[in-house]
């Protein structure tokens, strides 16, 4: 077997090169030294709602005036003659009315149940995300991550080509070029 001093370099000059020109990525973990949560305070509306008992004034029946009316109607018919009876029937209906109103008496009060709602602004503290504090490759690094990551965390690694070093005759600043 011939042993290829340089097959290692070689190796390795290809797996740069291969991730050079292509979008070659590894998976990497970090391990968490401390995730501290993002607290804000959040304006929330809701609807409140109250019950309250209203007492308001009954409403009559309307058999005191009815009957009141009846009776006026027949005694004023009772009473007269001719156009003049016409006029005693209106005026003991009329009469009879007010006066079975009064006799009827005010209506109870009756008591109702109302609901009355509004929305008001409630303020809550939430978690908005979370300050991590994680090393890697022997050094610490600070992320603002949405969720606590746990123990670890997912590294994504992507290779990043140095960039082609050049040179060219350039003076020094302050000299003069050299033909």
């Amino acid at each position: 077997m011939i042993n290829y001093p340089n097959t290692k370099l070689l190796g390795l000059a290809a797996v740069v090169f291969i991730c050079q020109f292509t979008n070659v990525q590894a998976q990497e973990v970090g391990k968490v030294i401390s995730s501290t949560p993002v607290i804000q305070q959040v304006a929330v509306p809701r609807q409140v709602c109250t019950n309250e008992q209203i007492v308001v004034q009954g409403q009559k029946s309307g058999a005191g005036a009815a009957m009141g009316a009846i009776a006026g109607g027949a005694v004023g018919n009772s009473v007269g003659q001719g156009s003049g009876r016409a006029a005693a029937t209106m005026l003991g209906l009329f009469g009879g009315a007010i006066l079975g109103e009064r006799i009827e008496g005010p209506a109870n009060p009756e008591v109702r149940h109302v609901q009355n709602c509004s929305n008001q602004t409630f303020y809550e503290n939430r978690t908005t995300a979370y300050n991590v504090v994680y090393e890697f490759a022997g050094k610490q690094y600070t992320v603002q991550m949405p969720s606590d990551p746990g123990p670890t965390v997912r590294l994504q690694i992507t290779p990043v080509p140095n960039p082609p070093t050049t040179s060219f005759n350039v003076p020094p600043p302050g000299s003069a070029p050299r033909f």
